[in-house]
């Protein structure tokens, strides 16, 4: 895909959509990609925006851009605990995926224990 197209799958991913399956998988392959290319211990130059615990609640995702600033004028942390216990779990870590594809260097997202099989199987994301 090229940039023009992420970027239509990005707008489609920031009013909330859910998107088809052929391109959730294409970006999961991709974020895989990028994240195997990551250093496992990384430094983080300040300022940067500390987040966590979305747990599927876009509306506060988008909420926190909103305050912090949009990547890449923000560089951001998340903690994990992207799924689970809200609604939009599958739109949240999709639209979390698609900007760490579009800014690597922008946008550092941690494992958190919600992201092991044992935790979504137990709060119905797996």
């Amino acid at each position: 895909m090229s940039g023009t197209e992420i970027g239509v799958l990005k707008e489609k991913a920031l009013r909330c959509e859910l998107l088809p399956a052929s391109d959730i998988k294409w970006i999961c392959e991709k974020a895989r990609e990028v994240f195997a290319a990551e250093d496992n211990v990384v430094n983080i130059a300040s300022p940067v925006t500390v987040a966590g615990d979305t747990h599927g609640q876009f509306h506060d995702l988008l909420e926190l851009f909103k305050t912090g600033g949009d990547v890449p004028g923000t560089k951001y942390v998340f903690l994990g605990d992207y799924v689970d216990r809200g609604h939009h779990s599958v739109q949240v870590i999709t639209l979390l995926f698609l900007i760490k594809i579009e800014h690597p260097e922008h946008i550092i997202l941690l494992r958190g224990n919600h992201e092991a099989r044992a935790q979504t199987q137990v709060f119905g994301f797996y």
